[in-house]
């Protein structure tokens, strides 16, 4: 927060000495301040771009080695230390997330203070049409931002107060006082969600091309036809925050608030939380628009080979830019192709995945045989996870993780680049990447911000909360058909008519352990699980689980010990940073930390 006020004042500073120049001073610099918004629109965009290129969305696996899912061979890893220990207000997971945060909502303030003055277009309907979709994006890049502020700092003080952090909805300048107190969690949610409302009413659904039939009656009324539109609102403003977009974050927003660790003060209830989900996803006809290839969206086939910025794969509702690089591959292939091996799934992650029939593997039903503990599997196993006898690359090589291995792939070969824990990520990966130098292969690439699986997965969720597992609100369909239709989606003939399914749909703890784990397993390596396991109020045995990994030798499985965690009780909630907290004397930090 230091640095952004530094910002901002400097800003101030440079308007108060404009006009001091004079003989005796050196020249003005060519130093811009916000008032130059108003005659330079593109500098009004690059304002609001300010707030974009602060985007809370790491573009690899983070967090999931810090889980019961998976472990780093990186020994240096920030988010292995934390799992074993080390997580303080001064270390924590999201110390830059709190100033980046913070800076991106000043962006966004800034912005919408003078939007209105900006002068885009010298015809008025264009003009309106520029200010409408800016402010949209404005107001749907704070609500953003909040959200994962309090998906990072709210929690509960000493006193037991659920507090979220400060509300900004002005612009810092070098008067501002800023050593105010946390607003509760539910005032930030509130701001969060009209936020979100704003944005909805002033965005289209998604920027694409339309007809003159398709113009939105408000700008038609105004003689707008399609081309006009479109040089505003068309495909060429894709990957931009849209309606659709908009919407999605306040899903997100209304799924941690419905969260048992927030619940209780958040004004929240689950039944919204499934009401915002559904509004999502009955725009694309709800359970019947489920892309069937949804769960492999990363993949070479899915992605190919030819990407534009107004295109995206079904299951993508919000991504970044599309670029070719290696570097996923690079950091996670295992070594024999080059790879460094980072990521490695645990043996919890993959005892999680059912077999083909829908059985949990410790269900007598399932067909589970522990020597050979991969077969007959859900394919999502495969899809997501290198098990000894995998092929991968662009050869299709046998990667080998066993202790005979007889190369570095096996578990523990080489300290730096082998498994920990006897499996490799596969997830995120392109197959027909080559990261040799020496033959170097480049893919396209990008990062998936917001997919419809998480929010089917949402609705799921809260809708089995709300109203049990087979009733669907007003929406005609059901937790229960979600479910049905995402395991369908993955397991395809071979579930049948999922028996396992049919068993727990009429007791809603059944189901919720069962769409628990099915999030676990669309979502693993996409940085959800360590909040889920938050939001969820975890137990701390839970959050405790030592990561497990498998050793073969030969015919022989064995299920080895990998690496402890060390959570406290008091660390479902994350910490504020030491630093603000000890600059802002107003600033209360969480319980314990």
């Amino acid at each position: 927060m230091k640095n952004i006020i530094k910002y901002f004042a400097a800003a101030s500073i440079m308007m108060g000495l404009a006009s001091c120049d004079d003989l005796f001073e050196p020249a003005n610099e060519n130093i811009k301040d916000e008032n130059s918004m108003i005659t330079e629109p593109n500098y009004a965009d690059a304002i609001l771009g300010s707030a974009y290129i602060l985007m809370p969305y790491p573009s690899s696996s983070e967090n999931d080695v810090a889980t019961d899912d998976a472990v780093s061979n990186q020994l240096d890893n920030s988010y292995l230390k934390i799992a074993g220990g080390a997580w303080n207000s001064q270390t924590g997971v999201s110390v830059n997330n709190w100033r980046d945060r913070n800076a991106s909502i000043q962006y966004c303030n800034l912005f919408l203070e003078k939007v209105d003055e900006v002068a885009f277009s010298t015809t008025p309907e264009i003009n309106e049409m520029f200010q409408d979709r800016l402010k949209g994006e404005a107001y749907g890049l704070r609500a953003l931002n909040m959200l994962y502020l309090l998906q990072n700092y709210a929690g509960k003080t000493a006193s037991g107060e659920l507090m979220g952090v400060p509300v900004w909805t002005e612009s810092w300048n070098a008067t501002s006082n800023l050593n105010v107190p946390r607003n509760t969690f539910r005032e930030c949610l509130a701001q969060l969600l009209d936020d979100v409302d704003k944005a909805v009413a002033l965005l289209p659904l998604d920027f694409k091309d339309v007809s003159d039939a398709e113009v939105p009656d408000k700008y038609k009324s105004k003689g707008v036809n399609a081309a006009v539109y479109n040089r505003v609102n068309g495909a060429t403003t894709a990957l931009r925050l849209s309606g659709r977009i908009a919407e999605a974050i306040g899903s997100q927003a209304a799924l941690l608030a419905a969260s048992p660790a927030f619940s209780d003060q958040s004004g929240v209830d689950w039944a919204e939380a499934a009401n915002r989900a559904g509004n999502v996803l009955k725009r694309i006809g709800g359970v019947a628009g489920m892309p069937q290839k949804g769960h492999l969206w990363y993949t070479a086939e899915e992605i190919g080979n030819s990407v534009t910025a107004s295109v995206n794969h079904p299951e993508v509702i919000w991504r970044d830019g599309a670029s070719e690089s290696s570097s996923r591959e690079e950091d996670n292939f295992p070594p024999t192709l080059y790879g460094k091996g980072r990521v490695n799934p645990t043996q919890n992650l993959v005892d999680a995945f059912p077999m083909a029939n829908g059985y949990p593997i410790t269900d007598s039903r399932s067909g589970y045989n522990a020597n050979d503990p991969y077969s007959g599997r859900d394919p999502r196993l495969g899809a997501y996870v290198v098990v000894n006898g995998s092929t991968l690359g662009v050869n299709n090589s046998v990667i080998h993780t066993g202790t005979d291995a007889g190369n570095n792939d096996g578990i523990n070969q080489e300290a730096e680049y082998s498994t920990r824990t006897g499996y490799y990520m596969r997830k995120l990966l392109r197959s027909d990447v080559n990261p040799n130098s020496t033959n170097k292969v480049e893919k396209y690439h990008y990062t998936t911000r917001i997919r419809f699986t998480e929010i089917f997965l949402a609705y799921a969720e809260a809708a089995n909360e709300a109203w049990g597992p087979t009733n669907g609100g007003s929406y005609g369909f059901s937790a229960y058909d979600v479910i049905k239709a995402i395991r369908k989606r993955a397991m395809g003939d071979a579930i049948g008519d999922d028996p396992y399914l049919e068993s727990v749909k009429g007791n809603k703890d059944e189901m919720r352990k069962l769409i628990r784990n099915e999030r676990r397993l669309e979502l693993c390596f996409e940085n959800k699980r360590f909040w889920d396991l938050r939001r969820w109020n975890s137990n701390i045995s839970e959050l405790n689980e030592a990561a497990q990994g498998m050793e073969i030798t030969g015919s022989s499985y064995k299920k080895i010990e990998v690496e402890t965690r060390n959570y406290k009780e008091y660390m479902i909630y994350g910490p504020l940073p030491y630093s603000d907290v000890l600059k802002f004397s107003a600033l209360e930090q969480n319980a314990g930390w």
